[in-house]
């Protein structure tokens, strides 16, 4: 393999791969860099790139990594997992294993299927809602983002805020005609859009907790009018728990406020940083899918043996609370040292910086935070070799893998700047 610069690299990207980058929010514009860092490897906290450079990684490939980068549980269950092969297209034992282990774990599911990615679980829970109530529309939030889906990318979050693209072509207006969206933590707006199409209503989508606008919380009671909404209507309630799904809780956003979605969709953790994600829900609805029922999903690589290792090596561990009591403790940590220097929100061991005084409740006022200071910080971060999301409508993420140290050493980094 022939070595070259991370310029030379960047340059050769875009030769290859649109805008140089296979996921669009890696690019570092937003913060004010032409080209983003290359990496080489990663072990616990750490990153380093190309050139031998070393990051403390808050991103931790932006949520996944609950034990750090090369955790040695998972390493050697991925190793041995491929030694038998790396696809059959046919069913496993881990298949079963995992599945256990999320039903045990998740409130709402009672049946799951899995599969590739957190867009392919959106799309295909989206799908059996509206085959359930044989209805069409769906409620979605400003903000909140699931996956590049065609009817869910309407003022979606994440890369689409990050490079301020308001809607995106491709999107056939047919489809982005049933799309509902409302603000988010609004009880009366949503109330009113499903007094207004709740005849026609298939479901109500949310993150429990917003992770893609930056980590916003949802207020008291809003998750709950959310359900009883639902019920009212004849919706679905489904959850996007891909960010929150065993990082809040063992049992996700829905076990930590106790409000039970009718359908969830999982990812990042649930694969052990492996590509696997997952949709479940009650039995009677997830009986619908094929071959049990009529509703088509299919993946040759669902359940991929690999996936499937990465994460019986890691749901396992989350049995024991002592985990999430550290995550809490070191999140805490970080919330209290950052507090001083802007606006921060945190839910359990996901948390945002946002450059505002007052809080960020919905998407606008998200996206009324200085985007140009949060760049500031960035690099001034970036520079002492610390890694942070490169968005202001991203979140850090906290992991087993950091320490007090670690976060002292962030929290020493912005206190120098805001000297400064």
């Amino acid at each position: 393999m022939v070595v070259r610069s991370p310029s030379d690299l960047y340059r050769r990207a875009l030769e290859l791969i649109p805008g140089g980058v296979n996921s669009p929010v890696r690019a570092m514009r937003a913060v004010g860099l032409d080209e983003p860092f290359f990496v080489r490897r990663g072990k616990g906290a750490y990153l380093e790139d190309v050139d031998g450079n070393r990051y403390l990684d808050w991103v931790l490939s932006w949520g996944p990594l609950l034990f750090g980068h090369a955790d040695r549980e998972t390493v050697e269950a991925v190793q041995a997992a491929a030694l038998d092969g790396t696809s059959f297209g046919a069913p496993t034992e881990r298949e079963v294993e995992l599945a256990a282990e999320i039903v045990d774990a998740v409130p709402s599911v009672d049946q799951v299927r899995l599969v590739s990615s957190g867009t392919e679980a959106a799309m295909s829970a989206i799908r059996l809602a509206r085959a359930a109530t044989r209805r069409d529309r769906v409620l979605k939030f400003a903000g909140c983002y699931h996956g590049h889906v065609d009817a869910l990318l309407a003022n979606a979050g994440s890369g689409i805020a990050t490079l301020g693209i308001p809607a995106t072509p491709g999107v056939p207006t047919a489809v982005a005609r049933d799309t509902i969206v409302c603000a988010y933590n609004d009880v009366d707006g949503v109330a009113a859009a499903v007094a207004t199409y709740g005849e026609g209503l298939a479901c109500i989508l949310v993150e429990p907790v917003a992770g893609n606008m930056g980590v916003v919380p949802p207020e008291p009671g809003f998750l709950d009018a959310l359900c009883d909404l639902c019920d009212a209507s004849g919706a679905l309630l489904v959850f996007d728990e891909v960010i929150t799904g065993f990082r809040v809780a063992r049992g996700g956003a829905q076990e930590r406020f106790g409000v039970t979605p009718d359908l969830t969709i999982l990812g990042k953790i649930v694969g052990g940083g492996l590509p696997l994600a997952a949709f479940g829900g009650r039995a009677d609805l997830m009986e619908r899918l094929a071959p049990a029922g009529d509703v088509y999903q299919a993946g040759t690589l669902s359940g991929n043996p690999l996936a499937t290792a990465a994460g019986l090596a890691v749901l396992p561990r989350l049995r024991d609370p002592a985990v999430y009591a550290e995550l809490e403790r070191l999140a805490a940590r970080l919330e209290n040292g950052l507090a001083p220097f802007g606006r921060v929100q945190r839910v359990g061991a996901m948390l945002t910086l946002f450059c505002c005084e007052g809080p960020v409740r919905d998407f606008e006022d998200a996206s009324a935070s200085d985007s140009d200071r949060y760049g500031e910080v960035f690099r001034h971060l970036l520079g002492r070799g610390i890694y942070v999301a490169p968005s202001q409508f991203e979140a850090m993420f906290v992991s087993m893998a950091h320490s007090d140290d670690d976060v002292d050493r962030t929290v020493e980094a912005v206190a120098e700047l805001a000297g400064g």
